[in-house]
């Protein structure tokens, strides 16, 4: 029975590693892809050896564009958004787990419709709000106002506040302490794994974000880095070194934050389970 166990133990793990390298194998490519020439990268059959073309297609991403300043915009825009929008979600989800008001049910039921709705069916009327009405083009507001009250982060929030126990709430107004001090000192420490959780997956989501900043990014020192990426593929010359340069820079610190974030963004993945 031991001996059993123990073969589909290996046999399991021989398995999930043979998974996991399969997934890895295109970022080990754009890693490698990133120290060789254009020719070399497009040559039949692939060479898995690392290049010395790593400076070279480094200086083609900087004379094509402005990408340390792009940089800036996607981390300054990431953060802020982040920041705020994990805020909003967990006020919102805090008031509709624990607060009874009227109108409770319909604001919950069209956070859910929200949820269903695909982005391109609001993007023609919300660009004419952001760009035209508003005047927001090229500014990191434009990216960061519209997607603040993030329907998903606030189903998330909503989800995982229903656990907190109303008893330690009522005690905390018993004892005179006010509804924002509660949030604070009481609430969003019980919350941190959903808070990470929610963190982790807003970040990504605002990172790789393609769609709307091309729309309302035009200046070539607005662009994210996923917009000025997608402007080096051109109708006869596209710098796949470059490309590979500037998606490694994107990709691979995020892993490795990942890396360190996992046993937080599963932690508040797992809490959202359990309720009252």
């Amino acid at each position: 029975m031991r001996r059993t166990r123990l073969i589909q133990s290996i046999v399991l793990h021989v398995a999930i590693t043979a998974f996991a390298l399969l997934f890895l194998l295109p970022i080990f490519w754009m890693i490698l892809s990133a120290t060789k020439a254009n020719h070399v990268i497009l040559a039949v059959p692939p060479s898995f050896a690392f290049g010395d073309h790593l400076g070279a297609n480094w200086a083609e991403l900087t004379r094509d564009l402005p990408f340390l300043r792009n940089v800036v915009n996607s981390i300054g825009i990431s953060v802020i958004y982040t920041i705020v929008a994990t805020l909003v979600c967990a006020m919102g989800g805090y008031a509709l787990a624990k607060f009874e008001f009227w109108g409770r049910a319909a604001v919950f039921t069209l956070i859910l419709v929200a949820l269903t709705i695909p982005f391109e069916v609001r993007i023609i009327p919300q660009y004419i709000l952001i760009a035209r009405d508003l005047g927001l083009t090229n500014t990191w507001w434009a990216i960061i106002l519209p997607g603040l009250a993030n329907a998903l982060g606030m189903f998330f929030m909503r989800q995982n506040m229903l656990s907190v126990p109303s008893e330690l709430l009522e005690a905390a107004r018993i004892d005179g302490a006010s509804e924002a001090r509660i949030f604070v000192q009481v609430v969003l420490p019980i919350m941190q794994p959903a808070l990470a959780a929610v963190g982790i997956l807003l970040l990504l989501f605002q990172w790789n974000d393609f769609l709307w900043p091309l729309l309302v990014l035009t200046a070539r020192d607005a662009y994210t880095i996923p917009v000025a990426l997608g402007t080096l593929v051109g109708l006869t010359r596209v710098s796949w070194g470059g490309i590979m340069v500037g998606t490694a820079i994107a990709t691979v610190p995020f892993l490795i934050m990942f890396l360190f974030l996992q046993r937080y963004f599963v932690a508040g993945i797992t809490a959202g389970a359990v309720k009252d």
